[in-house]
């Protein structure tokens, strides 16, 4: 009888531990949070005073460039406070940055929209490893994470890039995604058409 006494009272330690917080997952822009959608009512719903978290969260990322997108983890307690961790942007960002375009290829196994060398994937790696998520992950992990996100964004990595190369290749790319976008807007139209 004894035991399953001490088995219970284990059970209810346990299930004192149970964590019934809210969490909220989202990406914000560095020194933009505002009041409106869609981070106001996502804050509203957990009842987070609204002009408080923005201006913390601004606080915390005035030392960053405005507009880069960060995701940010919200812990909501029952007593309306929270806490907040705020990551490094996230990986596509990044190496879209460093290929030095805005957006990624459409078909990306098919296409190239940009290329980067070793040494950038590295500095890469170094940068996601203060993530909370990656911090115990090695750089060699790190670097296969940040191959497969460059693989579907249709960056190429490469071990040497002339600048020269690659300036014509940006702007053979620039032709390329002008008539992706016009492409779009004719398919947008036509679908338009259809249903109106």
């Amino acid at each position: 009888m004894s035991k399953s006494v001490a088995r219970l009272k284990s059970m209810r330690k346990v299930a004192e531990k149970i964590d019934h917080s809210s969490k909220m997952r989202t990406n914000i822009p560095a020194g933009m949070a505002a009041a409106g959608p869609p981070l106001g009512p996502m804050l509203g719903q957990r009842n987070i005073n609204i002009a408080a978290f923005c201006k913390d969260f601004n606080e915390k990322t005035a030392n960053i460039k405005q507009g880069i997108p960060l995701p940010t983890r919200v812990k909501v307690n029952s007593d309306r406070s929270y806490h907040l961790v705020i990551h490094q942007p996230p990986a596509s960002y990044f190496l879209k940055q460093a290929a030095g375009i805005s957006k990624g290829a459409m078909e990306p196994v098919r296409e190239t929209s940009g290329k980067i060398t070793l040494k950038h994937l590295y500095e890469i790696a170094k940068i996601k490893q203060q993530d909370p998520p990656l911090e115990w992950k090695s750089l060699q992990e790190i670097c296969t994470m940040l191959i497969a996100t460059a693989r579907t964004c249709g960056i190429e990595i490469v071990k040497e890039l002339d600048p020269k190369e690659y300036g014509e290749f940006l702007e053979e790319r620039k032709k390329i995604v002008e008539e992706q976008k016009k492409m779009l807007q004719e398919k947008r139209e036509a679908k338009m058409l259809r249903t109106a």
